[in-house]
């Protein structure tokens, strides 16, 4: 049964993670197809371009809920169950680190939305925030302050889920966290680095596009 939910865990992370928030709300704001401008990505970024600054934040916080709600049910499933291997037991924390990379995956990847989707960085600081909040909102401060300062979301978020990793890993060896939650920010910022390839490209070329410039939707 423990077996089951930790795999009933996973597989709702992924759906949750795969509900395209941006996407909805460019059809319900626009009547528009939000990857057919700007980046071609659903996340928030290409939806503050495309539709400004308020449907903006509804995604984001939406985006963010996605990795959230994902580790919190994990945890709730899962409850006191542990699967034995050998002398260790994986249990409710395994569950969460798996559920919440399951979600940026989804949003990554998302079922519904033809495997288009965003990078996964607001649900990634989504599950970070509800696995490890010091270090979720450290690094979304962070994000938040290099995006205005350089006026480049891309470098924001690289900067931003890396000091977030690097704020855990002292919470890891001296607070007593767990150390999978630091494997879930160690596998997340290596994965969400490589989603932001085309980004770093463009960046080291000067041609990276910064976030405020508006795309017209004519």
């Amino acid at each position: 049964m423990t077996v089951f939910k930790l795999i009933l865990a996973t597989l709702l992370g992924y759906v949750i993670g795969s509900i395209p928030w941006g996407l909805i709300t460019g059809w319900l704001i626009a009547k528009v197809d939000i990857r057919q401008f700007g980046s071609g990505r659903t996340g928030g970024t290409n939806v503050l371009r495309t539709l400004g600054r308020k449907a903006f934040l509804v995604v984001a916080l939406l985006d963010i809920s996605k990795g959230a709600v994902s580790v919190l049910i994990a945890g709730a499933l899962l409850g006191s169950g542990v699967i034995s291997i050998g002398n260790s037991g994986l249990g409710a924390i395994f569950a969460q680190t798996l559920a919440g990379m399951a979600a940026v995956v989804g949003h990554v990847w998302p079922v519904f939305a033809g495997f288009r989707g965003g990078r996964g960085v607001a649900t990634f600081f989504g599950a970070l925030i509800a696995m490890c909040p010091p270090a979720g909102l450290f690094g979304g401060a962070l994000l938040i302050v290099t995006a205005l300062i350089s006026g480049y979301a891309s470098l924001g978020s690289i900067t931003g889920i890396v000091g977030a990793y690097a704020m855990l890993v002292p919470l890891t060896l001296l607070c007593g966290y767990p150390l999978e939650y630091l494997f879930f920010a160690l596998v997340g910022t290596v994965f969400i680095i490589l989603a932001h390839h085309d980004n770093i490209k463009r960046l080291l070329a000067g041609k990276e596009r910064r976030f405020n410039k508006r795309e017209k939707l004519d």
